[in-house]
């Protein structure tokens, strides 16, 4: 197929966007709906597992619709050269936005939250995604994140090694189960999502070195936790990462534990009012206090009045004209001697008379006379 000519007389194919094992993805102009889109062209060789692989993507990305998944517009799985249309996402992936250097805790909360979310819809379609990495989230302008590539794609309970006994999956980023060639479930894309996020938080993947030894350092190690993480991001990060796969959480149990909390506002302080029944007794018992002030205020005044007011008298109207030219005289008090009461005069009335007739002095003067 030439570069000018177009896929199904619909897709004018542009530059190359990524290559894998059995696909190329390119961008492309819809000359129909003249919009940009992504196609996916599949590569399908003898193998049947191939065949198998490529319709096992189709249908699960058709059957999909989630916010946090890339959406798909067209495919056609029977042609000679399969491809499936994708939603074209204009950003980078995770892969890139990690190489610049760790990321603050709260958007790593929200870009796991925004996965495990997109991952708890997979999985309740019965789909199991093997291949979660940075590589295959897509990030929009807005740092939106959209989980892609689901080539390895396989219904739950399906098995996790390919006819050449081959693990499938990217090997730093395998659970346990995947690398001792058990059953794999949707417990595996917990397991990777936690890997993920801990690569987010610390700059650089957790199990380094060949496929073999990334592979199996981690069924003798557990991941090492950075410092400085909240509590509880450390304890949900422990279970997702977990040897046992009865351990770790659902991806919903993650998304929910990854949202930030919602702050609801402070509550509106609004003062208490009171029941009607009782504004109308309160209303009812004023007024029933105010009229009997008001009586007792009337009857005061009454009894002030009669009590006080000068006897009536019969005397003249007086004289008009009079009354309008009368000055009064003014009156003019006069001081009042104080009283005093009159000196108490002792009269000394002498020794009672004796026998004789005598007193006491008359005995004197008797006596002075006759000398």
């Amino acid at each position: 197929m030439s570069k000018t000519s177009l896929l199904a007389d619909r897709y004018r194919l542009g530059e190359v966007l990524g290559t894998g094992g059995v696909a190329q993805v390119r961008r492309a102009r819809d000359v129909l709906l003249a919009r940009d889109v992504a196609v996916k062209l599949f590569r399908p060789g003898d193998d049947l597992s191939d065949a198998r692989r490529i319709d096992n993507e189709i249908c699960a990305l058709a059957g999909l619709s989630h916010p946090g998944l890339v959406k798909v517009y067209d495919a056609d799985p029977g042609g000679e050269t399969p491809y499936v249309v994708l939603e074209l996402i204009e950003g980078r992936t995770l892969r890139d936005r990690v190489v610049d250097g760790p990321m603050a805790v709260e958007d790593v909360r929200r870009v796991g939250a925004a996965l495990a979310d997109a991952l708890a819809h997979v999985h309740a379609r019965g789909f199991v995604h093997r291949d979660v990495k940075p590589s295959n989230v897509l990030l929009d302008d807005d740092e939106i994140p959209r989980l892609s590539d689901f080539g390895l794609v396989s219904m739950v309970g399906g098995a996790g090694l390919t006819k050449t006994d081959h693990v499938v999956g990217t090997a730093a980023y395998l659970a346990p189960e995947q690398v001792r060639g058990q059953e794999v479930t949707a417990a595996a894309d917990v397991y990777a999502l936690g890997l993920v996020l801990l690569e987010c938080l610390t700059g650089h993947r957790e199990y380094e070195g060949s496929e073999v030894e990334a592979a199996v350092a981690r069924l003798h190690r557990p991941p090492v936790m950075p410092d400085g993480l909240p509590f509880d991001l450390v304890r949900l990060l422990s279970r997702m990462t977990a040897l046992s796969v009865a351990r770790r959480p659902t991806a919903r149990e993650c998304a929910e534990a990854l949202r930030p909390p919602v702050v609801a506002d402070p509550p509106t302080l609004v003062a208490a009012r009171p029941p009607r029944s009782r504004g109308l007794l309160a209303a009812a018992a004023a007024v029933v206090v105010i009229s009997a002030i008001g009586t007792g205020i009337s009857t005061w005044n009454s009894v002030t009045s009669t009590s006080s007011e000068p006897p009536a008298t019969n005397a003249p109207a007086s004289d008009p004209a009079r009354t309008a030219n009368f000055v009064p005289t003014p009156v003019v008090v006069q001081p009042t001697a104080p009283v005093v009461a009159p000196p108490v005069q002792v009269v000394d009335r002498g020794t009672p008379a004796g026998p004789g007739g005598k007193g006491k002095h008359d005995k004197g003067k008797d006596k002075k006379g006759g000398a």
